[in-house]
């Protein structure tokens, strides 16, 4: 899910920035039903900073899928 976050700020700010406090808000469900959507917050600038700092530790897979939409490592 936060990566799912991580791409919507990406989307809408053009960059992965994001300041530590940051919380992201995501809309769930089908969309066609007002009742069955939810909202969730996610702390986007915490999980960023921490995927940035365990950057050693992910997978090939989770380094190039945040690579994709703009993580800068360093």
């Amino acid at each position: 899910m936060h990566y799912t976050a991580a791409r919507q700020f990406y989307e809408r700010e053009g960059h992965l920035t994001v300041p530590r406090n940051h919380v992201e808000t995501l809309v769930l469900g089908d969309g066609e039903k007002v009742q069955e959507r939810r909202e969730v917050s996610l702390k986007l600038g915490a999980w960023v900073g921490n995927q940035r700092t365990r950057a050693a530790s992910l997978s090939p897979e989770r380094l190039e899928q945040l690579s994709a939409i703009g993580m800068r490592w360093a």
